[in-house]
């Protein structure tokens, strides 16, 4: 008799710790692992904070002048406009200047549908999943064979990147039949041009 009263409360003890205790147990097993994936999230997140400081400083080291040409080398958007007059720059001290410009106006560089390429104008511009896009610009302009070939030396030099996708050339007709008059040319452009995705 007297051993069974021990055992009793043994098995009090144990249905106790069992109905009240277990479930506070398992509430703390709980909390100790989200404590440790938000120890891990803080790790990380110091460890980011560390890289982006890192970056910083590399980014305001470089000198602002090299800043501007890489910005202008691998702009971050399209910035077709600017481009254009870029290229009317070029072409000007030739007396060449441009017409027929075509482009695509209306690109969605976010949406899924610019993954495609898209034709508007007889513009193409191509967006893929790569890190750049591709912008397909045409254009065209007159002037002598030797002011184009200056024209493509001088646009091969540019910083901003432009590859030249093709060039029809085609006579015109001059007001007078001279022989002593140098003969100009109409030149159709496609080039292609790049730009840095966000």
């Amino acid at each position: 008799m007297r051993f069974i009263m021990p055992i009793i409360l043994i098995g009090i003890s144990v249905t106790v710790f069992i109905m009240f205790s277990n479930p506070f147990y398992k509430d703390i097993t709980q909390l100790r692992t989200q404590v440790a994936s938000y120890d891990q999230a803080l790790s990380n997140s110091k460890a980011l904070e560390e890289e982006r400081d890192k970056l910083t400083t590399k980014d305001n080291a470089i000198d602002p002048e090299n800043k501007r040409k890489l910005e202008k080398l691998l702009p971050e958007n399209i910035d077709n406009i600017r481009l254009i007059l870029e290229i009317g720059e070029i072409a000007a001290p030739y007396g060449m200047v441009l017409k027929d410009v075509k482009y695509n106006t209306a690109i969605d560089t976010k949406s899924d549908a610019a993954k495609t390429a898209v034709v508007l104008g007889g513009g193409i511009s191509q967006v893929s999943n790569k890190d750049y896009g591709v912008w397909d610009l045409g254009f065209s302009t007159v002037g002598t064979y030797n002011n184009f070939l200056n024209f493509t030396r001088d646009l091969e030099k540019n910083l901003r990147i432009v590859d030249i996708s093709s060039v029809e050339f085609s006579s015109i007709n001059t007001a007078s039949g001279s022989s002593s008059i140098t003969p100009s040319y109409k030149y159709d452009f496609k080039i292609k041009t790049y730009w840095l995705k966000n």
